[in-house]
């Protein structure tokens, strides 16, 4: 019976995310350059199995910021099957991310406002139905993890 598990094994391939380990860690996310956007948690690339499917290979890029352990499941079935609306939502996810980390830095960098000053600046510009929110104190702390990121980065 191991020698079947063992040749069955062989054939999933490591999850290149994680490389194998079904947990994504610092080095991880760095070398996949989700600093800011991704933090060590389980793989959701492969489930935390440390195992990935060739399909998960041809459909799903490694490092598609929108797929996380914290999705539903109907969510992160719907990438895996190349859902058109769930991979916009995906793309636009990024963007606001990518944004809000740039808007962050100006502000920082040449403004020279505090967190909780750009977190207001957001807040009170910030679309009623815009498609992601952030509640305020979450909103403070990412933004103070975006400028300490940015400080080391001067340093």
């Amino acid at each position: 019976m191991s020698i079947f598990k063992h040749l069955f094994n062989k054939s999933e391939p490591q999850c290149p995310r994680c490389l194998g380990k079904g947990f994504v860690d610092w080095d991880d996310i760095r070398r996949l350059n989700k600093v800011l956007k991704w933090v060590p948690a389980p793989c959701a690339y492969c489930n935390g199995s440390g195992k990935t499917t060739k399909e998960m290979l041809a459909n799903v890029p490694v490092d598609m910021t929108y797929l996380t352990i914290d999705l539903p499941e109907s969510e992160i079935e719907k990438i895996k099957n190349g859902d058109i609306e769930t991979l916009e939502k995906g793309k636009q996810k990024e963007l606001f991310l990518e944004n809000l980390i740039k808007y962050v830095q100006d502000h920082y960098l040449n403004k020279n406002m505090t967190a909780e000053d750009i977190a207001e600046l957001y807040l009170r510009t910030e679309s009623e139905n815009a498609q992601f929110s952030i509640e305020r104190q979450n909103l403070i702390q990412y933004i103070r993890q975006i400028i300490e990121l940015k400080k080391s980065d001067l340093n």
